[in-house]
């Protein structure tokens, strides 16, 4: 069984390893990365809310006022209520966004 899980911020192109038994939040803070933006730590603020592009996880109970049943279906979590159980491929979507993973060309004036 592999130690740790490779997962990449599609956003960026940041990649970080994390531990199965650790949060993909978790894991991001643990080696001082940036990527998904931190808020509560605990599924209730939609802060580092992110879109599973690939990847297979395990995942705790999330708010619904952060997060809907549709997007849950449509591979949408909060990445501090999910642990991987493979590698993964994140898109960033929460409310903090734009301040994380802004880039040259979408800086407003």
């Amino acid at each position: 069984m592999t130690s740790t899980f490779e997962i990449t911020l599609e956003d960026t192109g940041e990649r970080y390893r994390c531990k199965p038994d650790e949060s993909l939040l978790a894991g991001m803070e643990r080696l001082g990365k940036r990527g998904i933006p931190v808020g509560c730590r605990g599924g209730g603020c939609g802060v580092c809310k992110v879109r599973v592009v690939a990847g297979s996880y395990r995942k705790r109970v999330m708010s619904r006022a952060c997060l809907s049943v549709e997007e849950e279906a449509e591979g949408v979590v909060l990445a501090c209520r999910v642990w991987p159980s493979s590698d993964m491929r994140l898109l960033v979507l929460g409310k903090m966004k734009q301040g994380v993973c802004a880039t040259g060309n979408r800086r407003q004036a």
